[in-house]
């Protein structure tokens, strides 16, 4: 091969492999990121005998995490989407509520990784 030609190819070759590398190195921490989501499955309340019926309770699978496992919940829990600039002390002034309350509803979350669009139980 002629030793222009090969410069040549190497000046446009290089930079072309190197955004193909940064690029699939953007995806697979994009979906190292993502992978942390949780699926949520929901059950509809029931009752455990016809005379007297239970509690409402609402049955949620978390999956994707580390901490994955089933958490049983009071019907009337309420749930609060975090936004950015959110810390768990501004959540908690926000529900009349405590950090170490949240913390016992939301167990495995790290205050620290508060993550927008992630959802936390606030009552």
């Amino acid at each position: 091969m002629d030793p222009v030609r090969r410069r040549e190819l190497t000046r446009i070759g290089a930079p072309a492999v190197f955004l193909l590398g940064v690029t699939i190195a953007v995806l697979l921490i994009k979906s190292g990121l993502d992978s942390g989501s949780k699926a949520r499955t929901v059950a509809a309340p029931t009752t455990t005998s016809q005379t007297a019926p239970a509690a409402p309770t609402t049955t949620i699978t978390l999956t994707g995490s580390a901490t994955a496992g089933t958490t049983t919940a009071p019907a009337n829990a309420q749930y609060y989407t975090i936004q950015s600039g959110d810390t768990l002390a501004v959540i908690a002034a926000r529900y009349n509520t405590s950090v170490d309350e949240l913390l016992t509803w939301n167990p495995g979350l790290d205050p620290t990784t508060l993550q927008p669009g992630q959802r936390i139980r606030v009552g």
